[in-house]
């Protein structure tokens, strides 16, 4: 059996589903997760299906999220693109009957009971509609929506190397089959306020560039307050420093508040930063990675480490 139809299998059989993801969720979580539901809900209108998770403000604009109502202790857990139990948010594998995972980063634990995983995909968003595209689960013009968005905001617009003949595939199989609106996604996606253009500025002047062609900023609360911009901004617009010569890797560094941790964001043109990433707990995609950094001495190893990996991608 192929792992399409043994997903398909669970997921009708099961009466109850939950839908979790990755906690601090980008539109590729996100659209997996509530465009999953919407699958589902389509396809089998009489289950209970929730899809969890902390909400973000910033992305709001993709639908509302859900709390448990009732036992979970046989239902079904769908996990996407979550890599690691920690990262998680809402769930644990080990409390549900049988939990599935659907993930495109490289694998890093075994968490759930079948685990479907593509690292060559875009997206988890990408994974799910070729589920749907494979079983009899139905699309509708929602859930298309939601998938379109996950795949276009994690291969920031089909610009990212992982973007490969699949992706577009599935991606004009979307707008084939549902007439979805690409130019409201787009909107959603990019539109901004003024505050963050002038941030995004203030980050572009800023930059501190070593002789690596590694690129690097620290973010403190009080530049934040400033620009009245929240912890997660940094983060959600490192792409948008992908075309400058000067750099190959370009890391933000964010002071969290509650949490007394930077949240950093490492992005690469070429040199694969995932190992240094998980050398300090993090991880992520060869070329996009995230970790939580305590203090100044782990930022400078950090740099040193990506400026090492930038030398040797450099010097063949």
């Amino acid at each position: 059996m192929n792992i399409y139809k043994k997903i398909y299998k669970e997921i009708k059989k099961a009466d109850t589903i939950v839908i979790a993801r990755h906690s601090g969720p980008d539109p590729d979580a996100l659209g997996s997760t509530l465009g999953l539901k919407e699958i589902i809900i389509n396809t089998f209108p009489e289950k209970k299906v929730y899809a969890i998770g902390k909400p973000t403000n910033k992305f709001k604009f993709m639908g509302k999220l859900d709390k448990l109502d009732g036992d979970i202790k046989d239902a079904l857990l769908i996990v996407t693109d979550t890599p690691d139990l920690k990262r998680i948010d809402g769930a644990i594998p080990k409390q549900f009957k049988t939990s599935i995972k659907i993930d495109h980063h490289p694998f890093i634990e075994k968490t759930c009971t079948i685990e479907w995983i593509d690292n060559k995909a875009s997206s988890a968003c990408q994974m799910i509609a070729e589920l749907s595209f494979n079983t009899k689960l139905k699309l509708n013009k929602k859930a298309s929506e939601l998938l379109y968005t996950g795949i276009v905001a994690d291969t920031n617009r089909f610009m990212f190397a992982y973007t490969r003949p699949q992706t577009f595939k599935i991606a004009a199989k979307l707008l084939e089959t549902s007439k979805i609106d690409i130019t409201k996604i787009y909107n959603n996606l990019y539109m901004r306020p003024i505050r963050e253009i002038r941030f995004q500025g203030f980050i572009s002047q800023n930059f501190i560039i070593n002789e690596d062609k590694v690129g690097y900023i620290v973010i403190d609360d009080d530049t934040l307050k400033k620009y009245e911009v929240d912890v997660a901004t940094p983060g959600n617009m490192i792409n948008n420093f992908n075309h400058i010569k000067e750099m190959l890797i370009w890391v933000t560094f964010t002071y969290d508040k509650e949490a007394k941790t930077y949240r950093t964001s490492i992005r690469s043109r070429g040199p694969i930063v995932n190992e240094v990433a998980a050398n300090f707990g993090g991880g992520g995609h060869i070329y996009a990675s995230g970790v939580r950094i305590k203090n100044e001495e782990d930022m400078k190893k950090l740099i040193e480490q990506l400026s090492e990996v930038s030398r040797n991608y450099i010097s063949k």
